[in-house]
């Protein structure tokens, strides 16, 4: 058997985002999975909330084998095929609207372009009540951030100049501008936040 690309964070946080899904999504829907990596969060959702229908993506195409080859181990048929997605593109390769779409660990890992075409793509593509569903480190104002934020922080921009961790009222204004308004603010283990924005 292939040896698949394997993610330690995702195992990690996989339990407790899937708590907070559990509470905020209905019982079925259609669900756009954005950076979706190794496939390992795909499978592990889709396998507890059967009544969604699960569409991962990821913009590097290699990815695309290993999360069906997951998808394909898991036996799971709420699962649809990977499709590569580049948030910044002006056109995403779909032409349905989705009830959700997940984006876990991509805003600080990326340049900040990336928090804008998502935000413009997810007003886009949501269905009318639909929910954008972010999970990550943010910095909050007035609040004091975590070391271990702040060393991660610094160790992504000694990485790459553009990522690092996003101030939460930066992705809350990009969020508006494109009609969207913060609905839910979940804290997480490890300082991360999980994020609901609905259509405004």
């Amino acid at each position: 058997m292939i040896d698949l690309p394997h993610s330690p964070a995702a195992d990690r946080n996989k339990e407790p985002i899937l708590a907070q899904l559990t509470e905020i999504l209905g019982e079925r829907g259609t669900a756009l999975e954005i950076a979706s990596g190794t496939g390992q969060h795909a499978v592990w959702f889709a396998a507890s909330l059967r009544g969604w229908t699960w569409q991962p993506s990821d913009v590097d195409p290699q990815m695309l084998p290993a999360i069906a080859g997951r998808v394909a181990r898991s036996g799971l048929s709420n699962v649809l095929p990977p499709q590569q997605l580049d948030v910044t593109a002006h056109r995403w390769p779909f032409t349905q609207k989705f009830d959700a779409i997940f984006c876990a660990n991509m805003l600080h890992i990326a340049p900040w372009a990336v928090c804008v075409g998502l935000m413009a793509g997810a007003a886009r593509h949501l269905a009318p009540g639909g929910m954008l569903i972010t999970y990550g480190p943010y910095f909050e104002k007035d609040v004091p951030p975590a070391p271990s934020n702040l060393a991660f922080d610094e160790s992504l921009r000694a990485r790459d100049s553009t990522w690092g961790i996003r101030e939460l009222d930066d992705v809350v204004g990009e969020a508006r501008r494109n009609g969207l308004a913060l609905a839910q603010r979940h804290p997480m283990p490890a300082n991360n936040l999980l994020l609901v924005f609905v259509v405004s």
